[in-house]
């Protein structure tokens, strides 16, 4: 039994967090990302929204001070302007949890060579379009 551990972060989720050091990557997936296809080790959270999954994550993780970013989403195709409710909500989450940290956005190639480098995939079952996240990790 432990105290104070967000209750959708269950043992196979913290152990993989907890794995982590500063500077590591982690990608939080929406149902559509191709998250066992890219390499890094996945977690799965079905039934879980990528939001709620950011939040339970931000609840217990760092986020890095020593970068330029450490927030990163996938921007819409076509509309690289464009800011996607989803992506609204993400950011309250970061500012919330973590702090002051911009959201970057990437274009969605882009954004899925940095997710084959990341440490970890949390893949929930978020059905909304866009609703893919990356943060590097870091220091207690």
């Amino acid at each position: 039994m432990l105290r104070d551990i967000h209750p959708l972060l269950g043992p196979d989720l913290l152990h993989a967090l907890r794995s982590l050091g500063h500077g590591d990557e982690l990608v939080i997936s929406d149902a559509n990302f191709p998250s066992h296809s890219l390499g890094p080790r996945v977690v799965r959270l079905d039934g879980v929204d990528a939001v709620a999954a950011a939040d339970a994550i931000l609840t217990h993780l760092p986020l890095d001070t020593f970068v330029d970013a450490a927030a990163f989403r996938m921007e819409v195709v076509g509309d690289p302007a464009a800011v996607p409710p989803i992506a609204e909500e993400f950011a309250e989450v970061v500012r919330r949890r973590a702090g002051d940290f911009p959201i970057r956005s990437l274009e969605r190639f882009a954004f899925y060579e940095r997710a084959k480098t990341a440490c970890l995939i949390v893949a929930t079952g978020e059905t909304r379009h866009y609703g893919n996240l990356i943060l590097k990790t870091g220091v207690l």
